[in-house]
């Protein structure tokens, strides 16, 4: 009998207390896996700074069950977001019945040639029974394919991509897309989170980048602005001091004029 038929939701706090394991020593299929894992973590921490009413986990392991704790046979979703939750208070793993019974809201898992078949079967009946997760989403990095469905009456719902390939989180008010880029030394594609309006969301390092050349590009009006008022002055200099000359010149013309004069008259005065 499948687990997800077995196992009940526990939503009280009278379990007693059992040894919970929040690591189990193995590695992440792959590094694209961990990196994922941390881009996916850090940029709704960018998109939401001020927010601490939630929590999102990646690679950590997900208690629900008693039966579940006692067996650990259960590993946790690559990624996962819970919200209308305190999301200050740290934590090694997440247990339901120490968080009032709640499940994730949105769980990502990174597939792999040797989870596929359990992330698209077990796990995702999982997700839809036992778990009633929202929205559920898959990426695979053979094909960069991008897969997504919405919980509805009871059952999960295939989302459908837009042109761009981008699926809809209608709970986190976000698009969910792949796209090439460079995270922490490492240039390849990635699922990347998008607002409404289609603005990626930056990375913190991709934000400092864009802070970084905001000020140069800022610097460098200031000193295009510099440049042109000093040419400004420059020119006005010039103006200035061709008007000068122009009044000197026009002033000697008159003082010739004024002493030409005063000698025509002198001679006509001397002339019987």
């Amino acid at each position: 009998m499948p687990i997800i038929e077995v196992v009940q939701r526990i939503e009280v706090p009278d379990i007693p207390d059992i040894d919970l394991p929040y690591e189990d020593g193995e590695p992440l299929e792959s590094n694209w896996h961990r990196l994922q894992i941390n881009l996916l973590g850090d940029v709704l921490r960018q998109h939401w700074p001020e927010r601490t009413d939630f929590f999102a986990g990646g690679n950590m392991f997900v208690y629900y069950s008693l039966e579940q704790a006692r067996n650990r046979d259960y590993k946790g979703p690559d990624f996962f977001v819970v919200l209308g939750v305190d999301g200050v208070r740290p934590r090694h793993s997440w247990i339901v019945w120490q968080e009032q019974g709640r499940y994730p809201d949105v769980i990502v898992e990174l597939l792999s040639p040797t989870t596929i078949s359990q992330d698209l079967g077990p796990k995702k009946d999982l997700y839809e029974r036992v778990f009633k997760t929202s929205e559920y989403f898959c990426v695979n990095p053979d094909d960069w394919s991008l897969r997504g469905w919405r919980l509805g009456n009871m059952h999960y719902v295939a989302l459908q991509p837009d042109t761009r390939g981008w699926l809809w989180s209608g709970t986190l008010q976000l698009w969910l897309g792949i796209q090439e880029g460079r995270f922490q030394g490492t240039s390849t594609n990635w699922l990347r989170v998008f607002t409404p309006a289609g603005m990626i969301v930056p990375t913190a390092e991709e934000d400092a980048e864009s802070a970084h050349t905001r000020a140069e590009a800022e610097r460098a009006r200031a000193e295009a602005e510099r440049a042109r008022a000093e040419a400004e002055q420059a020119r006005a200099d010039t103006e200035r001091a061709r008007a000068e000359t122009e009044h000197a010149r026009v002033e000697a013309l008159e003082a010739e004029n004024t002493r030409l004069r005063a000698e025509l008259e002198r001679l006509r005065g001397s002339t019987p």
